[in-house]
């Protein structure tokens, strides 16, 4: 028998990272909009604060599109701030002087939003720590912390230390440039702050998404559209950007004939006048709901009045717009509703009639852009409003201090309000002009 010579193994695949800093130069990147110095100690990119500089970036001069970045961060000083920007750009029309893109928070302040999600110069907060807040306590100042990002597609994910921190989905910017920002500074207490990157190494090919746990939220900006994790872990939509299927009149068994538009992916309640329930009326959701983790998007036209209720029985047979528990969607700004009630229970994001949604104006979007709403209802009863990822109040349905709340409201009226054990959700017709999309529900157990 002829002895056969074994075919030699195939050789190891090769390491597909990349270090995009050598430890000793600044080869391959540059400085763009601020003062801010950066120079290389002892194996690091140093950057340090200068007085009266805006944000400055050392960014690559290379731009990327899917990948993984993995690099060491650490902030001596928790008057500073930094992040990594990601598929970013710089100096286009609109944002002269100035880089932009998604990046990666490095918040060592007591808010602690380290690892979420940030688009500079453009819509600003996409994923505040609010969303996760388990994650606030990751970041430490004075000690080397790991992060990571994954940008596959339209997804970017988080990791600060190997724990999963931020998910969001978005169409804009399939690559660009990575950055690492030095934080404008106005004050002495923090200037010649630095902050230390090291490590920086990205892989671009044999990409695979890397899992995350079943209880991050996703910010998801595909209209109307689910991620498979979002499917895999419990979530669906009530409204599916083509029809009203899943909807009715809450007068009613069948959708509205008037009043009510589906178009473009959007359902909107059209004008009357300002007149409540004259036109199309309210719709509800034809299921019932007991705990669940609501998201919707909602976009405003000038002066308008509208609202999501959520456990909306129908027992009351009012004549109006059906009773329920009310996320308020209105413009503060020329709705003569926004001064009514108590201490501003009527404006934006609050509990109607009940409860002041505490927000801060940078998460408040223009008249005529996208808003998200967000109700969350723990098995437990308490409750949850967020606008825009940042949470702006908490109750707990059925405890004392919400049965004060309604004997002062004009929910007086109606016994047990707010308390029953399970409920529809609710679009208002208050005779303006307002579109809704990208709605979806996770029920929780």
């Amino acid at each position: 028998m002829a002895f056969v010579q074994p075919r030699p193994a195939p050789p190891a695949p090769a390491d597909t990272w990349q270090n995009l800093f050598d430890g000793k130069t600044l080869n391959g990147w540059k400085r763009l909009a601020g003062t801010a110095d950066y120079k290389v100690e002892n194996g690091a990119i140093v950057g340090t604060t200068v007085m009266n500089s805006g944000n400055t970036f050392l960014v690559t001069e290379k731009e990327y599109g899917d990948f993984q970045l993995e690099l060491d961060i650490m902030l001596e000083s928790n008057v500073s701030n930094s992040g990594v920007q990601t598929r970013s750009h710089f100096n286009t029309p609109g944002f002269e002087n100035k880089v932009y893109g998604r990046q990666v928070e490095i918040d060592p302040s007591e808010r602690s939003w380290s690892g979420g999600v940030y688009d500079e110069a453009r819509r600003q907060w996409l994923y505040p720590l609010d969303l996760n807040p388990k994650a606030k306590p990751l970041f430490k100042v004075g000690q080397y912390n790991h992060v990571k990002v994954e940008c596959i597609g339209n997804e970017m994910k988080t990791w600060l230390n190997n724990t999963p921190v931020a998910y969001v989905v978005d169409p804009i910017d399939a690559k660009g440039f990575i950055g690492l920002q030095v934080h404008g500074i106005t004050t002495k207490e923090q200037e010649g702050k630095k902050v230390y990157f090291k490590n920086i190494k990205i892989k671009t090919t044999g990409l695979k998404p890397s899992a995350f746990p079943t209880d991050i939220y996703v910010v998801n900006f595909m209209p109307n559209m689910l991620t498979p994790y979002e499917k895999e872990h419990g979530w669906k939509l009530l409204f599916d950007g083509k029809s009203s299927a899943g909807w009715r009149s809450a007068k009613g068994t069948a959708f509205p004939t008037k009043g009510w538009q589906v178009n473009d992916g959007t359902m909107s309640v059209l004008p009357a006048e300002g007149k409540e329930s004259t036109n199309g009326g309210d719709i509800v959701t034809n299921g019932q709901y007991k705990a669940f983790d609501l998201s919707f998007e909602f976009k405003l036209t000038p002066g308008a009045n509208s609202g999501l209720k959520y456990f909306v029985t129908l027992a009351e047979q009012s004549t109006g717009s059906a009773i329920g528990l009310e996320y308020q969607v209105l413009d503060d700004e020329l709705h003569p509703d926004a001064k009514l009630g108590r201490d501003g229970n009527r404006t934006l994001a609050s509990l109607y009639d009940l409860k002041k949604a505490d927000k801060n104006p940078r998460f408040i979007h223009k008249i005529g852009e996208w808003n998200v709403g967000r109700v969350v209802v723990y098995p437990d009863n308490r409750v949850e409003h967020y606008l825009n990822g940042a949470k702006v109040l908490e109750y707990t349905r059925g405890s004392q201090e919400f049965k004060d709340l309604v004997a002062i409201s004009k929910y007086k009226v109606w016994p047990n309000f707010g308390e029953a054990p399970a409920g529809h959700i609710l679009l208002q017709d208050h005779g303006n002009n307002v579109s809704f999309r990208s709605i979806k529900i996770k029920e929780l157990k």
